[in-house]
């Protein structure tokens, strides 16, 4: 299975919202059953948020440990926790088993993130896991291609600088932003039961 890396309509985007719409019409195009979008927190909320409006899919949030030593693993373990809480409110997390995963995010400069997450998806017993960015190192989407059922990235140029290089708008994602996201996502969240 090779990547889909089709030709953008744009060398650049204006922002992540204008990403998520042009990642969106790729998803389209793939066979999705019973989806859920899950975006890599914070950067990847808004491109996430996009593509569930565009394609009328619940969203939810995935929340990685930032990289640390190994004794901070529980530190960071509650870290995370504390922040799911913090973006979600009283929601409960998304229901993933037997589902088609999209996991998005706003680029792809490295592979360790999204491995993670394809890796925790999977442990929740995704039927499929898709990743999904606007934009991506070749290289990069082709590691991915290990671990993912399919990666979708619209944007692969052979001459990657990185992800914040084809954005006009690359400013940082508050807290804030991620939590107005998820509760006004278009489409109603299909929570576990």
């Amino acid at each position: 299975m090779y990547p889909t890396c089709h030709p953008a309509k744009a060398s650049r985007y204006t922002d992540r919202y204008d990403a998520g719409h042009v990642l969106a019409e790729h998803l389209a195009l793939l066979p999705l059953h019973d989806a859920v979008i899950l975006a890599l927190a914070r950067d990847g909320v808004p491109v996430g948020f996009e593509v569930a409006a565009v394609l009328h899919l619940p969203l939810d949030v995935v929340v990685l440990p930032t990289a640390g030593k190994p004794h901070d693993a529980e530190l960071q373990s509650r870290e995370c926790r504390r922040r799911e809480r913090e973006y979600r409110g009283i929601r409960p997390a998304v229901r993933v088993a037997g589902r088609d995963v999209v996991l998005v995010d706003d680029g792809l400069a490295t592979a360790g993130p999204m491995e993670a997450a394809v890796k925790g998806a999977r442990a929740l017993k995704a039927s499929r896991v898709i990743v999904a960015a606007p934009v991506g190192a070749p290289d990069v989407c082709w590691q991915l291609m290990g671990v993912a059922d399919e990666v979708v990235c619209p944007l692969a140029p052979t001459a990657f600088r990185s992800v914040g290089a084809y954005y006009d708008d690359f400013r940082a994602i508050g807290d804030a932003e991620v939590r107005r996201a998820l509760d006004h996502v278009a489409t109603p969240l299909s929570w576990s039961a």
